[in-house]
């Protein structure tokens, strides 16, 4: 039998949507109330709270509060990804951007990638692939380090697995697949030579201490995320991305979002469907 829907307050919202902004960043507006409401109440009868007031003291005090945050936070968030996500923009990072970046770092032979907010892992996985494939018998000389961060550990956790589902990889062409990948039953089971060169490891957008500890990347991915922050929150991870990235590194967002008004930190990159930013005056090094 379904779970009755129980109805979230004005003030009670607020206040939800206060202890989510705090600490993810992601904002929730007034007008998607609802998703809160209709995302949460099968959560709430499993815990027998009557309430969201009830629920809310759950979030703010006691032993499990970080723990039923990220309950909350699975249940609210949607994870859409895939490999081979976005071909075109996947296309000028393999063809434009990764030859620059091998070209430049020949001497050093270190190329190091940050995939932020991965979920589970479908994005950081895929550049491993790319990689792998343009670099050939020249990998064993190069040292490739490949992070995926996100807050979810739920994710992090399929991530970390190798294991997926034909979903997600309903966009990889089929010979990526017969290649990489080991069908076992339903599943799809990354080979491990791609594995070992993605590390994943928890990690909040809001966290820009934690991220200054692992120093500088040559490309950093962060698609599809923005759009969850408001400006405050935008200005602050883009202010991180350029803090974090290389002087003619390259930074790749979704095409649903936009950087341009959030100062001047970053110009796009003039190429096609690329979705491609480069430090302000350093736009000619991966273009041209």
């Amino acid at each position: 039998m379904p779970t009755k829907r129980i109805e979230m307050s004005d003030d009670q919202f607020t206040k939800l949507a206060k202890i989510i902004y705090d600490r993810s960043g992601i904002h929730f507006p007034d007008a998607k109330k609802y998703i809160l409401e209709s995302r949460l109440t099968n959560r709430l009868g499993e815990l027998e709270v009557e309430d969201f007031d009830q629920y809310i003291a759950l979030l703010s005090m006691g032993p499990y509060q970080q723990d039923e945050f990220q309950e909350m936070f699975n249940r609210i968030t949607i994870n859409e990804t895939s490999f081979f996500r976005n071909d075109a923009q996947l296309e000028i990072f393999e063809t434009r951007v990764l030859p620059h970046l091998l070209e430049t770092r020949a001497t050093t032979k270190r190329l190091r990638i940050w995939s932020a907010a991965c979920s589970t892992g479908d994005e950081p996985y895929t550049l491993a692939i790319q990689i792998h494939r343009s670099l050939g018998v020249r990998l064993a000389d190069w040292n490739i380090e490949i992070l995926g961060t996100d807050i979810s550990q739920k994710a992090l956790d399929v991530a970390m697995s190798g294991e997926y589902t034909s979903y997600a990889v309903r966009t990889t062409p089929p010979n990526i697949i017969k290649r990489y990948f080991k069908e076992d039953g339903r599943s799809f089971v990354l080979s491990p030579e791609i594995q070992r060169m993605v590390n994943f490891e928890k990690h909040n957008l809001k966290d820009r201490l934690a991220a200054k500890r692992h120093g500088t990347w040559d490309v950093i991915f962060c698609r599809n995320v923005l759009i969850y922050f408001d400006d405050a929150m935008k200005n602050q991870v883009i202010g991180m991305f350029h803090d974090q990235l290389a002087e003619d590194g390259a930074l790749f967002i979704g095409h649903s979002e936009r950087i341009k008004d959030m100062g001047n930190k970053f110009e796009q990159v003039p190429l096609p469907q690329g979705f491609c930013y480069a430090k302000s005056g350093h736009t000619g090094l991966l273009a041209a």
